[in-house]
């Protein structure tokens, strides 16, 4: 796999991170679990691809270009959907939430 502007880790790289994520998602449950009857509303997010930013507009105006329409995660988005974690109602928190573009290959 090549090289992704996503703080530079290629698909080798990341498969090598992958216990790593696994482990932070774990905690966040273990949270979730202890902090909950808390009320605290205790969520992981993932946000899988490339955000259509300053860094990546400034260090790779290329590749932004190549992901095209729907390509790129829009920070208004990112930030919407952690409002929707914020202002959702005990009876139906959310524990994971994944972003990707539309585009995204899985």
């Amino acid at each position: 796999m090549g090289a992704k502007v996503d703080g530079g880790i290629s698909g080798v790289d990341r498969r090598g991170r992958r216990g790593g994520w696994a482990g932070l998602r774990s905690v966040a449950q273990s949270f979730a679990r202890e902090f909950g009857p808390k009320n605290v509303h205790v969520a992981h997010v993932v946000i899988d691809g490339s955000i259509d930013g300053d860094r990546i507009k400034s260090r790779a105006p290329e590749y932004l270009t190549t992901l095209g329409e729907d390509g790129a995660l829009k920070l208004d988005d990112i930030a919407d959907a952690y409002w929707y974690l914020h202002t959702q109602p005990r009876s139906a928190w959310t524990q994971e939430l994944d972003l990707r573009p539309f585009k995204e290959p899985f």
